[in-house]
């Protein structure tokens, strides 16, 4: 847990006033007319090149606009039902509308006294992911000196009904092939691929993405020598992004004798263009291209399963954040 950065992050004892959830991720463009801006936000205000703004606008085009924004609201209503009376759950993005912001005004006027905010990304680095922790702050600063008080949940990596949705997620997939084939079949658990020098600065990140790639393997009933951990969307900064990407272990596979190649992204939690776009249309085309049948998990998007997981993230910050001499 994340928490005195913000100022008065522990909760008082018994309440009750309800308690806020805000489930925090990047956005979308809400058209293809506002890709521009998009792109401009997540780029820390930098103007995108126009050719930039071509390709993104073409993706986007392809995939028929980002779901991002609209399953993240079906996450929140699906916690919300599961956590039941005394909780309130918004979702709130770093790039586009609903703003965190807003979410967290909205959970201010809903009378939520305390928050437990979560990116939803399994996996934590303050480097990377902080970002939301000012968008929190300047959120909370905006409301003034009543503002809730907010406990950003850490890495939730190895959540065991995150592994277990997961592991069923790629059981699913490879059943789809014939049964002489499955046993045979690599599947490849791929994450957001880093600046090099970025990678280099967290250890602790690289290790939360193994530990999470292995335990949803060993769950999913792999030997080592059928899974594969690497990187996917790499980003059109310059300078070295972190290998393997998907790209290169494709033709290794091939070269290996592999027809069929899964591919279950680790990292998302929902469609979006780096699954929509990036695996479904990227991804698939260079593994047919190879001469490899495809196959792609599907997201976890409102499962009951991921939401399992994030009512266990919100109990545990939640007594992280009780101060022990308030525990009987």
């Amino acid at each position: 847990m994340i928490d005195d950065r913000l100022g008065g992050a522990n909760p008082p004892g018994p309440r009750s006033s309800p308690t806020g959830v805000l489930l925090m991720t990047y956005g979308s463009p809400h058209d293809l007319e506002d890709v521009p801006r998009y792109l401009s936000a997540v780029r820390g205000g930098r103007q995108p090149e126009p050719e930039l703004v071509t390709e993104f606008t073409r993706r986007y085009a392809l995939i028929g606009g980002s779901p991002l924004v609209s399953i993240t609201r079906q996450q929140a209503s699906a916690l919300e039902e599961r956590l039941g009376a005394g909780y309130r759950v918004a979702a709130g993005m770093r790039f586009s509308d609903p703003t965190i912001a807003s979410a967290l005004a909205s959970l201010h006027e809903a009378g939520c006294g305390h928050v437990v905010a979560i990116v939803l990304s399994p996996q934590y680095s303050d480097l990377i992911m902080g970002g939301y922790g000012r968008a929190v702050a300047a959120a909370r600063q905006s409301i003034g000196p009543d503002a809730p008080r907010v406990a950003i949940a850490g890495s939730w990596h190895l959540e065991p009904a995150f592994v277990a949705v997961l592991a069923a997620r790629i059981r699913e997939s490879l059943a789809r092939f014939p049964e002489a084939a499955r046993a045979s079949v690599p599947v490849l658990l791929t994450a957001h691929s880093l600046p090099r020098r970025v990678a280099e600065q967290e250890p602790g990140y690289l290790r939360q993405l193994d530990e999470t790639a292995t335990a949803i393997a060993e769950a999913a009933g792999l030997p080592r020598d059928r899974w594969h951990f690497c990187w996917q969307s790499a980003g059109h900064e310059p300078g070295e992004w972190m290998t393997p990407d998907f790209a290169d272990l494709v033709p290794r596979l091939r070269a290996e004798g592999h027809r069929a190649v899964v591919v279950a992204p680790i990292q998302f939690l929902a469609d979006h263009l780096e699954t929509l776009y990036d695996v479904a249309i990227g991804a698939r085309e260079q593994a047919e291209t190879a001469g490899m049948a495809f196959q792609q998990i599907r997201a976890l998007n409102a499962d009951p399963g991921l939401v399992e997981a994030l009512a266990s993230v919100v109990h545990g910050t939640e007594a992280e954040a009780v101060p022990a001499a308030a525990v009987p």
